[in-house]
């Protein structure tokens, strides 16, 4: 049974050739991830004297039961190795290369082919010239890292390119191997081989098989002709299986044809950057000293390049945007029978998913969603949670559902220091939460709080404000304690119930006696800026009420000035009693 899922997968995957970069002995991690950087820039090459291309997919970490179905979906399957090692002394070099050979053991029933990268080793050995080894002084003495991986790359394609000649070959009277998953073994013991229904099976999922090499083999419109014929042959006997495999086979090469630039995302835009890397890589490309060169003319006289894709009507058997969803949901209600294939239903959905997204279609895609929150897999581990629940969160943000994306994420940041974590993380919890307040219309700012209504859910946004202070105090930062207490206060007053108020301003009380409040900018490492909270609505005047003033500052009433010589009596220059009494004086004159 596949336990492992991977929740980056996309449609595009499916044209990929599966790589693992890994380390032997004892690697530093970070000369071992500088290398591997490097390799895995190497992702997609231009097949010499051909149109095709080759895209590979590198992975430093590989479960090897996932690795068991690689006759389901060929993209599952290792098909190369890349080992990285130290090695200064020829003493060492006889265990090192032992425990290569130990490591291609562990996929060695899919390899295609493998490379030993060993750096250090100076001498007689590493001046031999070998095709699976490659030697460097040092990790900044290794310019051919990446000519290394080109040649690398050509030499699976011809074992690629000779699998896929030899079973999409007619071979009348030889009988097609069933090809099963690894739960299928053990039903198809003592079954007739000779009835038709079975060679019907036999040969719709030869057929799926046949049609995975080509899509790998850069033959898109060959693999879209013999994912139909295999989804007539698996429907006509009822293999659900293998037809909901058929049919996702057929969906991943519509959506290649429609999406050049992918539906990952970042990762998706693979193709749309790589045009002039994979040129490049192309011109790289020389004749090797190992036989290459003259293997590769060898397998063009036999038909390599006789691509039909020309021939192939493109609107016949590439399906429409509309139909590769229907195909999907269809495939998905296959893998849905059974439990062992819960893997590959979850996968199957996000990637229908991110299919969605760049169709706009965000109603339909929330349904996959669903489905994909409720499929059962075994009992995961908390980092296999956190990761499961973060890769919801960041599909829903993509088709615009903001507030479950924020919910999903939320429950990540919780998990993050779930009671079975030994030592629980924090931080990462704290970071998770932050990064959910978009979703809840929440921000960090008292001034966004004076503008008007209030947006957003209260309640809601009141739970998450305290478990951003109970996170930053077991992260032990007081200060921030003090400024999300004092923001909450601030700007949820209204709808605190008054035990509330009570429970807060003691909490509130409690932490600035370890550290006072201030007005100063609190800036997180990650260069959030959390502005002070002035306390504008507090205190809350309830009653008015006039109290005396002091005896020397109450005001006296002035005696009338009317009728005196207000010109010698008045403080003022000017006044409307001077300008009255004047204009008396003028009338009577009058």
């Amino acid at each position: 049974k596949m336990s492992v899922p991977d929740y980056m997968q996309c449609a595009e995957d499916h044209q990929t050739l599966l790589v693992v970069i890994q380390p032997v002995g004892i690697v530093p991690e970070e000369s071992f991830f500088r290398i591997y950087k490097r390799i895995s820039a190497v992702s997609q090459v231009n097949v010499r004297d051909s149109q095709r291309v080759l895209y590979i997919r590198y992975r430093h970490h590989y479960p090897p039961e996932n690795n068991e179905w690689g006759d389901f979906q060929t993209h599952r399957k290792v098909v190369g190795l890349i080992t990285i090692t130290e090695c200064s002394s020829a003493k060492e070099w006889p265990q090192t290369f032992e425990k290569f050979h130990l490591q291609k053991e562990m996929y060695g029933s899919t390899l295609y082919d493998s490379r030993l990268f060993v750096f250090g080793l100076q001498g007689e050995i590493a001046e031999q010239p070998r095709t699976d080894v490659a030697f460097y002084p040092s990790y900044d003495e290794c310019e051919t890292v990446e000519k290394r991986i080109e040649d690398f790359i050509e030499s699976l394609f011809i074992v690629l390119e000779s699998k896929r000649l030899d079973r999409a070959t007619d071979k009348s009277g030889d009988k097609i191997p069933l090809l099963c998953v690894p739960f299928e073994k053990k039903d198809f013991v003592g079954l007739d081989t000779d009835s038709r229904h079975y060679k019907k099976r036999c040969q719709g999922r030869m057929r799926k098989h046949v049609g995975d090499l080509c899509l790998q083999a850069g033959m898109l419109q060959d693999s879209l002709v013999h994912y139909h014929m295999a989804v007539e042959l698996l429907r006509s006997v009822n293999d659900f299986l293998w037809l909901g495999a058929a049919l996702e086979g057929l969906c991943s090469a519509s959506v290649i044809y429609h999406y050049p630039c992918g539906t990952g995302g970042k990762v998706g835009s693979r193709r749309a950057q790589g045009g002039s890397l994979s040129a490049e890589a192309g011109n790289r490309h020389r004749p090797g000293k190992d036989g290459i060169s003259v293997l590769f003319c060898a397998l063009t006289s036999n038909g390599i390049n006789a691509d039909t894709s020309a021939e192939i009507g493109r609107a016949k058997n590439c399906l429409s945007p509309e139909d590769i969803i229907e195909k999907y949901k269809e495939a998905i209600s296959y893998y849905g029978k059974y439990k062992n294939a819960g893997v590959i239903e979850l996968e199957a959905c996000v990637k229908a998913v991110r299919v969605l997204a760049i169709q706009k279609r965000s109603m339909e895609a929330s349904e996959f969603l669903q489905n994909a929150v409720y499929i059962n897999l075994r009992q995961l581990s908390e980092e296999e949670k956190i990761q499961r629940y973060s890769i919801l969160s960041e599909l829903y943000e993509r088709i615009g559902f903001h507030r479950k994306s924020a919910f999903f994420k939320r429950i990540a940041a919780m998990q993050c220091a779930a009671p079975s974590i030994p030592e629980p993380g924090w931080r990462a919890c704290y970071k998770l939460l932050l990064e959910t307040l978009p979703g809840y219309s929440l921000s960090l700012d008292p001034q966004d709080f004076s503008k008007g209504t209030h947006r957003g859910w209260a309640a809601v946004q009141m739970r998450l404000l305290h478990e951003l202070v109970y996170a930053s105090r077991r992260m032990g930062n007081p200060a921030l304690c003090v400024r999300h207490l004092s923001f909450l206060l601030q700007t949820m007053l209204d709808f605190l119930s008054d035990q509330e108020k009570k429970d807060v301003t003691q909490s509130l009380e409690s932490y600035t006696a370890k550290c006072p409040g201030t007005m100063e900018v609190i800036t997180l490492p990650d260069g959030l800026k959390l502005p002070p909270v002035p306390f504008t609505k507090l205190p809350i005047v309830k009653s008015v009420k006039l109290l005396n003033l002091p005896t020397s500052l109450r005001p006296h009433k002035m005696k009338s000035l009317l009728g005196q010589n207000v010109s010698t009596k008045s403080p003022f220059i000017y006044s409307p009693i001077i300008a009255h009494s004047r204009g008396e004086e003028r009338n009577k004159k009058i």
